[in-house]
């Protein structure tokens, strides 16, 4: 039944279509799912998944979602890594608990961006969140940068505290996160390796100038010698 379901969706020029919840233990292309589950110690790559439900990442699971839609939340707690790139779009909130890394980029976020107690490094960049971006207890470092939030920013209990700066929050600006706006932090500027010196030249000798040549007649002088 699904292959044909997924037979009727090619031929009709649209995404396949799978019913109920898919188990990503791999890749997953252009199929549109009603809930997707990362199951525990799997990786999953998504690539333009529909998802119309929620993406679940269960312990130790890693996600890498590459321009997703998403209708509900992706939540992750006990995972080892959540990846979510640009051209993603999320209609709930992304939660990642008690995790390891995450990198959310240029992604549009309906609800709230949550960070809590996370232990390993964590980035939030240029992503337009219509809730809160919040952060909490993280112990791996944090960097928040070129976001454009419609709630709130909010930042305590992060060791080390994050970083960021460039985001454009409508509601308030709060703790470790207060004074995240104006503009981005400068790249670190990468040094030029050293310019190894020319040899000097070393001059040409002189040329030494040839005799001039000399035309005859010749004249040839005998001494008189007298006896």
């Amino acid at each position: 039944m699904c292959a044909a379901v997924m037979l009727l969706a090619l031929l009709a020029g649209g995404a396949p279509v799978l019913a109920d919840d898919y188990t990503c233990m791999g890749t997953a292309g252009a199929i549109e799912v009603d809930n997707l589950r990362v199951p525990s110690g799997a990786t999953c790559t998504l690539n333009e998944t529909i998802v119309g439900g929620n993406i679940l990442v269960e312990s130790n699971a890693t996600l890498h979602a590459f321009g997703v839609r998403v209708d509900g939340n992706i939540q992750a707690e006990d995972a080892a890594r959540v990846n979510v790139y640009a051209g993603s779009f999320v209609g709930g909130n992304i939660q990642i608990f008690q995790s390891g890394a995450a990198d959310i980029t240029s992604v549009v976020i309906d609800g709230d961006l949550q960070f809590d107690e996370n232990d390993m490094f964590l980035n939030a960049a240029n992503n337009t969140i219509d809730g809160n971006l919040q952060a909490f207890q993280n112990t791996g470092g944090l960097s928040i940068v070129g976001n454009t939030i419609g709630g709130n920013l909010q930042c305590q209990a992060n060791a080390p505290p994050p970083t960021g700066g460039g985001n454009v929050v409508e509601g308030d600006m709060e703790d470790q996160c207060a004074d995240f706006g104006g503009e981005p932090p400068a790249p670190p500027i990468t040094p030029e390796p050293p310019v190894t010196p020319e040899p000097p030249v070393t001059p040409e000798p002189p040329i030494t100038p040839a005799p001039p040549v000399v035309d005859g007649p010749f004249k040839a002088y005998i001494p008189l010698i007298i006896w």
